[in-house]
């Protein structure tokens, strides 16, 4: 019934003709998707994209996640990951316990280790130059994804240097790309109320625009379900869009459901199933330049990852192995997936799995 209505609606028509046509939608085109309730109308045009851009094919990647501190300056108020140093909670990895990890999967067809950890107060910047080199040392192979917008500001900060050399710094020990988290949401109300002490916005973005300026691809997330409203999140994923329009640097977009357990705004209620795949579908829609959507099952839970694959989502993330910050606020997925969880959830969708490295270049398609 709710889409037969905005089937009618003359605001529908026009999105709807615009998504046909490829015609890009403006700020008051997704807010009005985000203030309708039509799900099933929102995610099949959703689907549209994602199957203009990726057909039938659904990604994963084999990786292994490893988060080597917790201790933060920052302390934002959704983090239940972060904490003091001298907190009974908190821990940091030596380089060596790090390397360990690594090595002790080496059976496995890791293709990707992805590594984020808090913004320490004490760490020299050798230690995060030191981490890569001798990752890269253990298994040359891998592909190292590592050190979000915030890390890398922070890094530059410690070492004296600008942006686009600590980059380069890293870069020639072994970095390969930046994963997407620390940039919430782009919304002044919102950062002044929830981390203060973070990277603003424009620093966010200009750290991600230098790295694609040398070359270095990344990834871009949103946190949704906290305290933002429609307008914030329309307005935070054209800016996102807006920065892909001049450097095409952007592999993903990877929508974040707020975990509230652990955190200060734990009176506040876990995203539901309808704003995750609300989330997934507009960012679809609105993100006309992003490549890739991911349904991150580790946040969303597997079984609406999968249903997302039909709202707009075309990459699943991936094994995984250990997972640290959002099981910390209160996440009940598993740590890790299997390929062949990974395949079934796919195939069932619909869908053909196809399993792909950091950069999107095909590791291997199943039929």
């Amino acid at each position: 019934m709710n889409m037969d209505r905005s089937k009618r609606e003359p605001w529908w028509q026009e999105i709807r003709g615009k998504v046909e046509a490829g015609e890009r939608l403006s700020f008051e085109d997704g807010l009005r998707l985000y203030q309708s309730n039509d799900i099933l109308a929102i995610g099949a045009l959703a689907n549209t994209v994602r199957r203009r851009l990726n057909g039938d094919k659904a990604f994963y990647i084999y990786n292994q996640h490893i988060n080597y501190s917790n201790i933060c300056v920052n302390r934002c108020r959704f983090c239940a990951f972060g904490k003091d140093k001298g907190d009974p909670a908190a821990y940091e990895m030596s380089t060596e316990e790090i390397v360990g990890k690594i090595q002790r999967r080496r059976h496995e067809p890791i293709t990707e280790v992805h590594i984020v950890g808090g913004i320490h107060p004490d760490l020299p910047y050798r230690y995060y130059v030191e981490m890569i080199r001798e990752i890269k040392k253990a298994r040359p192979e891998i592909h190292i994804h590592a050190f979000t917008a915030v890390e890398i500001a922070h890094l530059a900060k410690i070492s004296g240097q600008t942006i686009s050399d600590t980059l380069c710094d890293l870069r020639g020990t072994g970095l390969g790309s930046l994963p997407g988290g620390g940039a919430e949401v782009f919304s002044p109300r919102i950062r002044e109320r929830l981390c203060p002490k973070k990277l603003s916005p424009e620093g966010w973005l200009e750290v991600a625009k230098t790295a694609h300026r040398l070359g270095i691809k990344s990834n871009a997330t949103m946190l949704y379900g906290h305290i933002e409203s429609a307008e914030e999140r329309v307005g935070h994923l054209l800016a996102l869009r807006r920065t892909q329009d001049e450097t095409g640097g952007f592999m993903s977009f990877i929508p974040l459901a707020f975990h509230p357990r652990n955190t200060e705004l734990s009176d506040l209620s876990n995203t539901t199933g309808f704003n995750d795949l609300k989330n997934i579908a507009v960012a679809r829609l609105l993100l006309d330049n992003f490549p890739h959507i991911k349904a991150y099952w580790v946040m969303i839970g597997p079984k609406l990852a999968q249903i997302a694959l039909n709202f707009g989502a075309d990459d699943l993330d991936g094994t995984i192995i250990e997972e640290k910050i959002t099981h910390m606020a209160g996440a009940e997925t598993a740590q890790g997936m299997t390929r062949a969880e990974l395949r079934r959830l796919i195939h069932e969708a619909g869908c053909t799995p196809v399993e792909r490295d950091t950069l999107y270049n095909i590791v291997e398609a199943q039929p």
